[in-house]
């Protein structure tokens, strides 16, 4: 048996491993902006920290959104390595790929953030990681978009 049939054989499992990995890194980032917009109003003045969210925000990088961002891309690598699965000369490819190198870069800008919370150094407000939160909806409806209709 050569590789690119081993390959597709496991295909509907890393498939699945990535869809179940994506939803929850997706839960994380859309969940940790909240947590601080909350730490933020919570806090009597910019250098605050309070404890509680410092520890919720700790977990929540580093037990679930960091695995799933892992695994997440491992599974998508695997699938995309994956003989006649994608095709390169469509746009969706591209625009998913830019999309997701987006979002792990919002995911690497909110861990820079909850090193700034650590710090006593945060100095945006509520409404500034409001705004923020929005950002992994729309990266995950171009996401969403690019494989379901694959233009």
């Amino acid at each position: 048996m050569d590789l690119s049939h081993v390959m597709f054989t496991l295909y509907p499992y890393a498939k699945s491993l990535h869809i179940m990995a994506v939803l929850s890194w997706m839960a994380g980032l859309f969940y940790l902006p909240r947590l601080f917009v909350y730490h933020v109003e919570q806090a009597v003045n910019v250098q605050d920290t309070v404890p509680i969210f410092l520890q919720m925000e700790e977990k929540l990088l580093r037990v679930i959104m960091r695995p799933a961002m892992y695994v997440s891309w491992a599974a998508g690598l695997f699938i995309v390595l994956t003989p006649g699965i994608v095709d390169w000369t469509y746009l969706w490819p591209w625009t998913k790929g830019v999309s997701v190198i987006a979002m792990t870069w919002f995911h690497h800008w909110l861990l820079f953030r909850h090193r700034d919370f650590k710090e006593g150094r945060n100095r945006l407000t509520g409404r500034q990681f409001r705004l923020m939160n929005e950002v992994p909806t729309v990266l995950m409806a171009v996401i969403v978009v690019s494989v379901i209709f694959k233009f």
